[in-house]
């Protein structure tokens, strides 16, 4: 999750200023008009005469998704029908037979394929088809801090038209959420407002900072922060295991930033589980810097919920689970955890890295007791200086490979939670190391392996 330099300020002055944040996103809100429902079965089966525009879109943490439905309602309110698809589930033929196709493609890491386009990358984009009659036009989502901005939104472009598909409109490139390129797009469909789809505003209500908690004293590493947050007006909303929430900071309300929830509504709150960041002027990151320094117990914070379906239990809640994740990605697969203990589901193995016991066990207390009750029928901690040599969870899953595929054997889905660079990218090489690469491509394919990594 990046963040920009958070300008050195008074305490006082910074919360006056988010407070009057707050109030006007919270009226804005409070005066918008409900949402347009749209039949969403419609849309993906492209009901119509005529042959449907499909929709694709290659999503990691699901904006992709959004924007793709946000797309297809404006098509269908303007008489176009609309076929919505995961990129991954489209096979060649399928593509070759299509006249329209509309792509929203974010990017994983420097230039990859996100998880819900990585199959087609694989599969499809090996080799280039004939692909003449097709018309086409591309949404790149992407992050300029990275070297390969909107990369894999870009070869997939290339790679389009190499195949003689003709663009509609040249490539539109999104540097995280920009609200002017957003529009640009939407603004080819149709319009946007008469669908209730506003792309270019959040939903952002205040919510109050009822509890913060200091979880790793003495660690090596960054301060870690428990985070429990209420609605400063409402009911507490609905959302599920493996969710997001959107924050805005005052120096900067129109990029705002995700944290994984660590909690479900029934426990009475929304949990964070936050990193302070540190720059090397010594300044704080503008968001974690508000989350964990700048508010106080009382105070509230702009937020917004974000479903993430591409990391639900969705389709796995009966399957058992692995969960494998590093520091505050622990969040995620703790929100899995107690939807399981709700569940009654303790087919659950949690693989989890950080730097040393004495200081880093995060959550140690309600871990140690999920393993004591039978929630946790398999626990890795794997601290990395706890020894000699550096350990990490990739490591320990080499180790454990025998009983990896016993796992994978039986059903089990993977969820990954935490960094991409190290963690995530060593975790998927020791899975293709002990599986191999056609194993995980069915993996991914299938739903069983999920990741919200940042």
């Amino acid at each position: 999750m990046s963040e920009l330099a958070w300008r050195a300020m008074g305490a006082g002055s910074t919360v006056v200023a988010y407070a009057a944040l707050c109030a006007s996103i919270y009226l804005r809100e409070r005066h918008r008009h409900a949402a347009t429902a749209r039949d969403a079965a419609a849309l993906s089966r492209g009901d119509g005469n005529a042959a449907p525009v499909l929709v694709l879109f290659a999503s990691q943490t699901g904006q992709a998704e959004a924007i793709a439905w946000q797309t297809a309602r404006q098509l269908s309110a303007s008489g176009t029908p609309a076929r919505v698809m995961e990129l991954n589930a489209l096979d060649a033929p399928t593509l070759s037979a299509t006249g329209r196709a509309l792509f929203i493609a974010s990017t994983y890491g420097e230039g990859d394929a996100p998880d819900g386009a990585s199959v087609f990358a694989e599969r499809v984009m090996a080799s280039v088809p004939a692909l003449p009659s097709l018309r086409y036009a591309v949404l790149a989502l992407g992050d300029r801090q990275y070297a390969h901005f909107c990369g894999f939104g870009r070869t997939l472009d290339d790679w389009l038209h190499a195949a003689g598909a003709t663009r509609e409109f040249e490539r539109i490139d999104v540097d995280n959420s920009d609200s002017e390129s957003l529009a640009r797009w939407h603004a080819h469909w149709g319009d946007a407002a008469a669908t209730g789809d506003q792309a270019a505003e959040a939903a952002f209500t205040p919510w109050r900072l009822v509890a913060r908690e200091l979880l790793n004293p003495g660690s090596a590493g960054a301060p870690v922060f428990h985070l429990g947050l209420k609605p400063q007006a409402d009911a507490m909303p609905q959302w599920s295991s493996g969710d997001l929430v959107q924050i805005t900071v005052a120096s900067d309300p129109n990029r705002p930033r995700d944290y994984s929830i660590a909690s479900l509504p029934g426990d009475g709150e929304l949990q964070l589980l936050v990193r302070q960041e540190q720059h090397p002027d010594g300044t704080l990151g503008a968001a974690s810097g508000l989350l964990t320094s700048t508010l106080t117990v009382g105070d509230t914070v702009a937020l917004r919920l974000r479903p993430h379906t591409a990391f639900r239990l969705d389709g796995n809640d009966r399957r058992p689970l692995i969960l494998i994740g590093n520091g505050t990605g622990l969040a995620g697969l703790r929100a899995h955890l107690r939807a399981r203990v709700a569940a009654s589901r303790h087919e659950n193995w949690l693989v989890f890295g950080e730097r040393q016991a004495a200081h880093d066990f995060l959550y140690r207390s309600e871990i140690e007791t999920w393993q004591a009750n039978g929630v946790l029928q398999r626990l890795d901690m794997v601290f990395s200086r706890d020894q000699a040599e550096r350990l990490y969870v990739q490591h320990r899953l080499l180790q454990s490979a025998d009983t990896l595929l016993q796992w994978l054997q039986g059903g089990a889905a993977i969820y990954v939670c935490g960094s991409l660079q190290g963690m995530a990218s060593g975790v998927d090489g020791a899975l293709r190391q002990i599986t191999g690469d056609e194993f995980v491509r069915d993996l991914i394919a299938s739903g069983r392996y999920r990741r919200d990594v940042y």
